[in-house]
């Protein structure tokens, strides 16, 4: 019986071409495993697609109700807004499906995780450093590094081995999204004096239709986590999405930024967060009613190391456990305060 390796899967070309390429290249027999954080419309759907590419076992999971309360909600709490503009949600993504892709592999016995991320950006650290501090055994395999096959290469792939990948029309930009933001960036966004098209925009309504007047929003706050919106108790999913579509149709939540990158080079994005943009206003806004002066400084300083962290793929680290504890002690006092 041979090996196995699990891998992160989008149901994207790439990653059906990785589930065969893997098993050619190493010998591997490859378990599929696809996450919910807000980011997949049908898993039952993809775990299909999975097999009929040739994976020997196919496992989804919907875990948007840990992302958020895990993951979403400790960094709120911290204020963790990298370089005072990105609120972190690829980032904030990345070490959860590192720790559920190891426990998949160590459910399933296997004895490598694979990733589709590319040589370029900032996920392959984040992933590799996760699955690395989780799996130290485990061997990590990225495709997409290794292969050096053009789309057209790729798409010529799956047709000799015939994997049934609906072959699109290539979207201008690349685009990342989950419950608490979407990012997108490449093709013309590259240029920094490029106004951003109309069709880079999702979440948000163009600011010149938005509706007219104000919109007043009442949010519930205990220990730094809101648990609800204008009255109303609700859980941290449906708390993100009611305001995702409040704040988005107000055009909150816009973010034209030229952010410098873990891997060394600068990079424009833009980012739809419309509930991340408004909880952390409104968070920060809580403390600066009861915490003095020299704590809201501090804060500010633990903020900034916290959302460095993040982005830096450092989620398990020892530093990053410390100033969680030091945020939630902050919380307690915040809570006690109001």
């Amino acid at each position: 019986m041979a090996d196995k390796a699990v891998l992160a899967y989008s149901g994207g070309l790439d990653t059906s071409v990785a589930v065969r390429w893997i098993k050619e290249k190493y010998g591997y027999d490859v378990v599929t495993f696809t996450v919910d954080i807000g980011n997949v419309a049908n898993l039952e759907a993809i775990r299909l697609k999975a097999l009929n590419a040739g994976a020997v076992d196919a496992v989804v999971a919907d875990a948007r109700e840990q992302f958020i309360s895990d993951y979403v909600w400790p960094s709120l709490q911290a204020d963790a807004l990298y370089e005072g503009e990105y609120s972190l949600a690829t980032a904030i993504g990345r070490p959860l499906i590192a720790r559920l892709l190891v426990d998949v592999a160590r459910e399933k016995g296997a004895v490598a995780v694979a990733h589709g991320c590319t040589g370029k950006g900032n996920d392959q650290v984040r992933l590799d450093v996760g699955i690395g501090t989780l799996g130290p055994d485990l061997k990590i395999i990225a495709p997409a590094r290794e292969w050096g096959m053009t789309r057209e290469e790729l798409i010529h792939y799956a047709e000799q081995a015939a994997i049934p990948v609906p072959v699109t029309r290539k979207s201008p930009y690349s685009i990342d999204e989950n419950l608490w933001g979407r990012s997108i960036e490449t093709g013309v966004l590259e240029d920094p004096w490029v106004e951003p098209p109309a069709d880079v925009y999702a979440w948000t309504r163009d600011p010149d239709k938005t509706p007219a007047g104000a919109r007043y929003i009442e949010i519930e706050f205990v220990q730094g986590v809101p648990v609800g919106l204008d009255g109303t108790r609700m859980g941290g999913v449906k708390l993100v999405e009611t305001l995702h579509a409040v704040a988005g149709e107000h055009g909150v939540g816009r973010v034209d930024h030229v952010e410098n990158r873990l891997v060394g080079i600068k990079s424009r994005e833009i980012y739809e967060a419309p509930a991340a943009t408004v909880l952390l206003k409104a968070h920060a806004a809580l403390q600066n009613l009861v915490l003095t002066k020299d704590q809201l400084r501090f804060k500010a300083l633990v903020a900034t190391q916290y959302s460095d962290l993040i982005y830096n793929g450092l989620w398990f680290s020892g530093l990053r456990h410390n100033l969680a504890a030091y945020v939630e002690d902050t919380q307690r006092f915040v809570t006690g305060m109001v």
